[in-house]
């Protein structure tokens, strides 16, 4: 039965809808369509890609600030629990003017070389517990670290900030977002918070890298949500990671704001005068990157996945290299899928004799 409205009604909802149109809402809206993205790769030749990359590199840097891991640090051993197939040492990583990280690395049993991967956790309440199979009531298939490591790879998951037990008092924060607040009051101390994770992310590769039964030419990395945005970031500034799977990080930071979008872990200022998620995924070119996407994920927004594919595949394409960039395609909401990524990942790494 059709719902029937009062003409007071109909011309109030216009004036709301007005209103939102002129307004503060309206004006964010305008600002997000017609962001001037300076730096979009248009096209061209293997020379005129690398070059362009080189000077989007600089950019994003420029735009994130400090994010490498420091060059010496402390390894505090908090516990080493012996399961069935695999070690997990629970570990903190220590360096004067940075905060303690906490990391998991997974050693299969064995005493052979292996390739390292890093697993990057996303949001929510258990930070990288979840990654690891530590946390039996987490989201669907979240336990990709468990299920490399069952896979012969050594695995590095670090917990982010201000997530898991990094987060320390969630009603401390009365309800607000800790990623807003926390962005809030980095910035007000000359750090950003994304790039605080990157540098925890690029710390924990240092360690993999380092561990004696990795082989340092063999890394991945791979990520869910959040973890799938800063295996973006860390592929696309950290060249030794050979491959990159990314799940659920397929939207753009110029579709994001045009709602009330709040996620400060996630936030480079100034990133929409220059480009987006494609041109940072475009710095992966031409490493194999495959990204995975649920045709159920309410966080894609379906008419912006193809124009930004295209922009991603104008690299890959001029580097000749196009059938490095894939895409996962599948049945399913937010979630880590792994149907091509483990393929993917023993075919690039796993698969190579040394």
């Amino acid at each position: 039965m059709a719902t029937v409205i009062s003409r007071r009604e109909w011309l109030l909802t216009l004036g709301g809808l007005a209103r939102a149109q002129s307004g503060l809402e309206g004006d964010i809206r305008r600002l997000a369509e017609s962001a001037p993205l300076r730096m979009r790769f248009g096209g061209g030749s293997a020379e005129a890609c690398r070059e362009w990359q080189r000077a989007f590199r600089a950019k994003l840097g420029e735009l994130l600030g400090p994010y490498e891991p420091p060059r010496r640090w402390e390894t505090i051993r908090e516990r080493s629990v012996e399961l069935e197939d695999h070690r997990r040492e629970e570990l903190l990583l220590r360096a004067e003017g940075c905060r303690d990280l906490p990391v998991y690395l997974l050693i299969p049993r064995g005493e052979v070389k292996r390739p390292g991967v890093l697993a990057l956790h996303g949001h929510g309440q258990f930070g990288h517990d979840p990654v690891v199979g530590i946390v039996e009531q987490a989201a669907e298939r979240y336990d990709y670290g468990l299920q490399l490591v069952r896979r012969g790879y050594v695995v590095a998951a670090p917990c982010f900030t201000p997530f898991g037990r990094r987060l320390e008092d969630r009603k401390a924060y009365r309800g607000e977002d800790p990623c807003g607040v926390t962005f809030v009051r980095l910035q007000l101390l000359g750090k950003l918070l994304i790039a605080e994770n990157l540098r925890d992310a690029l710390w924990s590769l240092a360690l993999l890298a380092a561990h004696p039964q990795v082989d340092g030419e063999r890394l991945g990395c791979v990520g869910l949500s959040y973890g799938g945005r800063l295996t973006m970031l860390a592929a696309a500034l950290a060249p030794q990671i050979r491959v990159a799977v990314i799940s659920g990080a397929l939207n753009l930071m110029q579709e994001r704001i045009r709602g009330r979008y709040s996620c400060g872990a996630q936030a480079i200022p100034s990133l929409l005068e220059w480009g987006d998620v494609p041109e940072i995924a475009s710095l992966i070119a031409p490493r194999p990157c495959l990204w995975e996407v649920g045709r159920q994920d309410a966080l894609m927004v379906k008419e912006w996945l193809e124009p930004a594919l295209e922009r991603i595949r104008r690299a890959y394409g001029a580097l000749g290299a196009l059938e490095a960039l894939d895409v996962d395609s599948f049945e399913g909401g937010h979630r880590w899928n792994g149907v091509k990524a483990y393929p993917l990942l023993e075919k690039k790494l796993l698969a190579i004799s040394r």
